[in-house]
């Protein structure tokens, strides 16, 4: 089993328009609800790859419901902590003419540290059973910075894979406790390290940075643009293959669960990243994140690019 942690899911509704008109009323030619957030999109790209992931994190109201509902018609195991603050739903907004992606993500609503401190209560009951534990997503608003740090910790006492996709200062703390991989993309890993990374070697600098702070492995993605890859020692650059997308968004994920995937195979570090590379391609075949299917997945590995840098 895998366990996916992140506090902060989402309904997601995706809505497609031939051409998107600001300040005027616009109707979309297509709509379509699903779920998401970085932790529930990992794990339905993992259930699709054929694992047992855990889903767990903070649920509330409706959106809360559909989460669980959705997940649970998918096969995935569900432990969430079910809290008072309802759950936030983002919108995709696609504007066929212009070729433009458009998120708008509600924040999510702060929860108490009694709400915490049953989500590590889940964490501690069940990482015990798994391979490897995946944390990814933002806090919740005032959350404690040392959570994802504790994850990590239970996570090396389990013997599991400990994998991070997150930012900032929860991710600097959690550094302190070498965590077996970090995934942020290059936004993200720009914002931990506090400056502009404006070229490959800009950001081989942050990721061995990120390295000597305590990550034992460092993936940083770059959508469209090829991937970075550092095991402490060696770099790879991973070229995704040629899609045409349809929804990027969740890509990301599903590299973090691709990869993760791969890695509790036996695959190195730069085989496994094209294997993540072909699911976020894969992923953005399709109007939902987190939503890939395995024969693309394995098509798209075989046009995947890997080279040593």
């Amino acid at each position: 089993m895998i366990l996916c942690i992140g506090p902060t899911p989402a309904a997601q509704r995706a809505m497609v328009f031939r051409q998107l008109h600001l300040d005027t009323v616009n109707r979309a030619v297509e709509t379509a609800d699903g779920v998401a957030g970085k932790s529930v999109n990992v794990a339905k790209v993992l259930r699709a790859l054929g694992e047992t992931p855990i889903a767990t994190g903070f649920l509330g109201g409706v959106h809360g419901e559909s989460v669980r509902t959705a997940l649970a018609a998918r096969g995935v195991v569900l432990d969430f902590v079910s809290v008072a603050a309802p759950t936030r739903q983002c919108i995709t907004v696609i504007d066929q003419a212009g070729g433009t992606i458009t998120e708008l993500v509600e924040e999510s609503r702060p929860v108490g540290e009694a709400d915490y401190e049953r989500l590590r209560s889940v964490v501690r009951k069940r990482v015990g059973g798994c391979r490897a534990v995946i944390v990814s997503g933002t806090m919740t608003p005032r959350g404690p910075v040392g959570f994802y740090r504790e994850c990590v910790e239970l996570g090396h006492g389990a013997g599991a894979l400990t994998v991070l996709d997150v930012k900032g200062d929860p991710l600097l703390e959690a550094l302190k406790v070498r965590p077996g991989l970090v995934k942020p993309n290059r936004p993200e890993l720009a914002a931990t390290v506090g400056r502009e990374l404006g070229d490959e070697r800009d950001v081989m600098r942050a990721m061995r940075e990120m390295g000597e702070r305590g990550a034992q492995r460092v993936v940083v993605t770059a959508g469209r643009e090829p991937s970075l890859a550092f095991d402490g020692k060696a770099f790879w650059r991973i070229t995704p293959p040629v899609i045409r997308a349809v929804n990027p968004i969740g890509s990301g994920d599903a590299f973090t669960a691709a990869l993760t995937w791969r890695l509790l195979r036996g695959d190195d570090l730069g085989a496994a990243c094209r294997w993540g590379a072909a699911a976020g391609a894969a992923n953005a075949l399709n109007l939902h994140a987190g939503e890939v299917d395995p024969a693309e997945v394995r098509r798209l590995h075989e046009l995947a690019v890997l080279e040593r840098v």
